[in-house]
């Protein structure tokens, strides 16, 4: 995945937005003010900080060891920093990104869920 292929599905699901609150290189994707991946385009390797489970972030590190790692100034509980430079497939990684957005959307409240589903 290339980091302008990772931009694009990050900005693919419905009312999310990139904006750059840390510095001009980290992109923080968010869905209605709450952020659900993190990464700086241009870094190599390309990494990005997705939002996880925390049973679930215990298995992928143990199964991807050294490619799923805690997250990195984040919540280790709640955070991977996934390495994103061919070595995990490109399914797994979408899937785990749209995992980290419904996580996110998961978490808002009622009304802004029912808002969210609105074409």
């Amino acid at each position: 995945m290339t980091p302008q292929q990772l931009r694009a599905f990050c900005l693919s699901f419905n009312a999310a937005v990139e904006d750059f609150p840390f510095n001009p290189e980290t992109s923080v994707f968010r869905v209605l003010g709450k952020m659900f991946a993190l990464t700086s385009l241009d870094a190599r390797p390309l990494t990005v900080n997705l939002k996880c489970d925390p049973e679930d972030a215990l298995r992928l590190r143990a199964e991807h060891e050294g490619l799923i790692v805690p997250g990195w100034h984040m919540n280790k509980r709640h955070w991977n920093t996934v390495t994103v430079d061919g070595a995990l497939p490109d399914r797994l990684v979408k899937e785990l990104i749209e995992d980290s957005y419904d996580l996110v959307v998961a978490g808002l409240p009622r009304a802004e869920r029912l808002r969210l589903d609105r074409p």
